[in-house]
């Protein structure tokens, strides 16, 4: 059984006794499976091997299971992931968001994790086909599909991935949504990564060294950016981007600094390039079935929404600050790998190449009907209140 499979998170049983489950009963239940993810997912990252999750979680799972009871959902929605189990969208968030969804409900409703449903690209269609119920999508992998979506990515938003989804998910409400490019699902989040970084084999010491790099690029504004700075960008889905490394087809990858150990990015692309504010930001939402949603009941489906929403995109974008840490912890513990700074000169110069691509994406969203300029605003201001 995997560190990221969510069925050992959901095996911890409800506390109480045979008269019924108590709320705080159930805020028991959710500290202690929090905790088991977090210590399964720093140990699998730091050590990378599955003895060290076993000793783990044989402790705390004894203990948990000693002092409750079973108690049965009545809905149980495939969550369709597509990250490894150790990352922290499996060992973290999905775990997290399980617990909330069962808190609301009374129990009624909880969901598993399966993997291996459809590729990265594939997760929307699978949704919409309802082949699971509920998914996470990256909007750069699906070219020319999402469009206003790029305005989280624009370089030179302050602030960390839990401000900016926040900031994310009130934008589309007040603008974005009147583009409809989540049509067909139910929308229950909306989150960014943290600022997306250069990984390379090869120290880079400034910007121009980029030039002339193969990159592998998520998409999305991120592929403006290797534009901009004279790459040729490579795309494959971030499960792939070691292997892509490993075999040199890419001479570096940008992802944010959660990659170092999510995708053990320190063997292979051991040097890291730091812009302020970093090149982008990736963006991307957690969806459900719609027909699913319909199907529960009138209480279940209340409760949820103060689940879903800027709740839901909170807690998604406070996992990928703390998986931010963990991987640049990882680059501190590996004396092969080196983090640099650009210097004054090279965020000058950053800085006047981001006029171009922001003003590109301005206009790409300007054609949709929606003010862009004012939502680029709006998206700083709710960051700066977060």
């Amino acid at each position: 059984m995997g560190c990221g499979d969510v069925r050992w998170h959901t095996s911890v049983p409800e506390y109480g006794v045979s008269g019924g489950v108590t709320a705080a009963d159930r805020k028991n239940r959710v500290g202690i499976r929090r905790k088991i993810g977090e210590l399964c997912y720093i140990k699998l990252i730091e050590e990378g091997i599955m003895k060290h999750f076993l000793k783990t979680f044989a402790a705390v799972s004894a203990f948990a299971v000693s002092a409750v009871s079973s108690h049965a959902a009545d809905v149980t929605l495939t969550i369709s992931s597509w990250a490894p189990p150790t990352h922290g969208m499996n060992a973290i968030y999905w775990p997290e968001l399980i617990d909330r969804i069962e808190e609301a409900t009374d129990g009624r409703v909880t969901a598993e994790i399966k993997y291996g449903l459809a590729a990265p690209p594939a997760q929307y269609d699978l949704i919409l086909d309802g082949a699971a119920d509920v998914a996470w999508i990256f909007h750069g992998y699906t070219p020319g599909r999402f469009v206003a979506t790029k305005m989280i990515e624009l370089p030179g938003y302050e602030g960390n991935a839990e401000a900016a989804s926040v900031a994310y998910w009130r934008v589309h409400e007040r603008h974005l949504q009147a583009a409809d490019e989540h049509r067909g699902v139910k929308l229950i989040g909306l989150m960014t990564h943290g600022p997306g970084v250069l990984h390379s084999d090869t120290k880079i010491d400034g910007l121009d060294r980029i030039s002339g790099m193969k990159l592998r690029l998520g998409g999305g504004v991120s592929g403006d950016v290797g534009t901009a700075l004279g790459a040729t960008g490579i795309r494959v889905p971030a499960p792939k981007v070691y292997e892509t490394l490993a075999s040199n087809a890419a001479d570096g990858v940008m992802m944010p600094m959660e990659g170092k150990a999510s995708f053990k990015l320190f063997e292979v692309a051991k040097h890291t390039y730091r812009v302020p504010g970093g090149f982008y930001r990736g963006s991307f939402a957690l969806i459900m079935n719609g027909e699913t949603f319909d199907g529960l009941s009138e209480a279940d489906q209340t409760a949820l929404e103060g689940v879903f929403g800027e709740a839901a995109s909170r807690q998604a974008g406070r996992m990928w600050d703390a998986i931010d840490k963990v991987g640049h912890q990882a680059l501190k513990d590996n004396a092969d790998n080196s983090l640099t700074e650009a210097s004054a000169a090279d965020a000058a110069k950053w800085d006047e190449l981001t006029g171009p691509i922001i003003a590109g994406v301005l206009a790409e969203v300007s054609a949709l009907g929606i003010d862009a300029v004012a939502a680029q605003a709006y998206i700083q201001e709710q960051m700066d209140a977060n």
